[in-house]
């Protein structure tokens, strides 16, 4: 049985990031995220790794976009306002169909706000993070074993299809320590990338890495493509947990640390004989409909709980058509809910 080794939340994203074989990371220090960057900035020279801390946030993520065109498993990390300012870069990225993970310890805002943990960059993440039109993968942990677990698996998603990832935490998830069990290393050398400018040794056509197109019909059969391969994502990605869904009459959706909150909620109200349950979205994008759709199906209330002044709790309407009432209980700056505050919205709805 693998051994388990205590770990801060951010310096366990970073040690999964190197066992999924990426070994270029460029970043910027912010609060509360810089711990993940300075394990970077010890572990990588060792391995025979890039480590740069760059003059910006706007120069890491053009490096990041360097790096992935060169054909590399490449990452970056920031908090809040550092993430905006990485918006076009990510936005180049999705535009140049280049794999790469960003990483997100939210923290309060807007502005330079707080340093607590907030989910308030929901939006960002899923409908705004760059101009044009475009997505990327969201991942949502809310275990710092779980941080691991959806690294690897956002380098690969990202990988297969050509798209940038981010695995969306929070300041409580990136600070808290748990036990973790660590994925065996990945061959660096094991991921071949056929259209990367990465030397053609006169052996092959040359690949040209590039988001601009002056034609407007050929950036539209292009930006169509994308779209129809984000269906097939959406197809294939969405993840959600369902905790003691079947019999409920309340559901909770909460995602990330918020959902740790509603989870203990929902195990006071079923002390209190009332039917409470807990969907957990682990894919923020794609969202996972399917799962609260069939939810709807016999629920008679959601109430979606986030560390936001109400964001996610849109896309629950969406999902499930307007067809079962949403409620939301939010808190916001920094501020988390408590289990009590939960399970009193609980009540009320019941």
């Amino acid at each position: 049985m693998a051994e388990k080794v205590l770990m801060k939340g951010n310096e366990a994203l970073a040690e999964a990031a190197i066992q999924a074989g990426c070994r270029h990371f460029f970043g910027y220090p912010i609060t509360p995220q810089t711990e993940l960057a300075a394990y970077m900035a010890k572990r990588m020279p060792k391995l025979g790794g890039t480590y740069l801390q760059a003059e910006s946030e706007l120069a890491a993520v053009n490096m990041v976009l360097g790096a992935a065109a060169a054909g590399v498993r490449a990452m970056t990390s920031s908090s809040s306002p550092g993430v905006s300012l990485k918006g076009e870069g990510i936005s180049y990225m999705a535009g140049s169909d280049l794999p790469a993970v960003i990483i997100n310890v939210q923290r309060g805002g807007p502005g330079l706000g707080g340093i607590q943990p907030s989910q308030a960059d929901y939006w960002q993440a899923t409908k705004a993070l760059g101009h044009g039109d475009f997505q990327i993968l969201v991942f949502a942990p809310s275990t710092v074993q779980e941080m691991v677990d959806l690294v690897a698996l956002a380098f690969d998603r990202a990988d297969e299809y050509r798209m940038p990832a981010m695995i969306l935490a929070d300041g409580m998830l990136g600070q808290m320590m748990e036990p973790v069990v660590l994925p065996e290393a990945h061959d660096v050398a094991a991921h071949e990338k056929p259209w990367a400018a990465s030397g053609h040794k006169n052996e092959r056509k040359h690949n040209i890495v590039n988001s601009l197109y002056l034609t407007p019909n050929a950036l539209e059969s292009l930006v169509v493509e994308r779209y129809k391969r984000y269906e097939i994502v959406k197809a294939n990605e969405q993840r959600a947990e369902e905790y003691l869904v079947d019999d409920a009459d309340v559901v909770v959706v909460a995602y990330g640390a918020s959902s740790r909150v509603a989870r203990s909620a929902v195990n006071k109200a079923r002390e209190k004989g009332l039917k409470a349950g807990l969907i957990r979205p682990i894919t923020l994008w794609p969202f996972p409909v399917d799962t609260l759709k069939k939810a709807a199906r016999h629920v008679k209330q959601f109430l979606t709980v986030e560390m936001s002044m109400g964001q996610m709790v849109d896309d629950v309407r969406l999902a499930v058509e307007c067809k079962v009432p949403v409620s939301f209980y939010g808190r916001t700056g920094g501020v988390i809910p408590t289990p009590k505050e939960v399970l009193g919205e609980i009540e009320k709805l019941v």
